[in-house]
């Protein structure tokens, strides 16, 4: 009973970052709404079926689940917001080059993995 409560509280804190993320450019949405749905579907059927069945999310979750796939526009959202966002950060860190050096390796390594994934081929439904 307690692990179905962790599960459930870590679906809803992913499932509040994802909605931030929708909101605030720097911070991805997808990876936070896969997590959701991997906590509600072992906590809340409920919860897992809303998100499932949500015409923003629901397909990027079934494309995941079923195929290990995201689509081509999530994949260039999620790269072109990092490469913006991460960019902006070094401009506006001036004087500090780890820090700079930081952001830019960790932009270049966020990028690398969302490459690495395949993409959801069209279907016809």
């Amino acid at each position: 009973m307690l692990v179905k409560w962790l599960y459930l509280s870590l679906g809803l804190l992913f499932l509040a970052l994802a909605l931030l993320g929708v909101l605030l450019p720097g911070l991805p949405t997808t990876p936070f709404i896969l997590l959701a749905a991997g906590c509600f579907s072992k906590s809340s059927s409920r919860l897992y079926n809303w998100l499932l069945g949500n015409r923003l999310f629901g397909p990027m979750i079934r494309d995941w689940e079923t195929h290990r796939t995201i689509s081509r526009r999530v994949r260039n959202i999620a790269v072109a917001s990092m490469l913006l966002m991460g960019s902006l950060s070094i401009f506006f860190i001036l004087d500090q080059l780890f820090i700079q050096l930081l952001v830019g390796s960790m932009v270049l390594i966020g990028s690398y993995v969302l490459m690495r994934i395949r993409l959801t081929e069209l279907r016809a439904d």
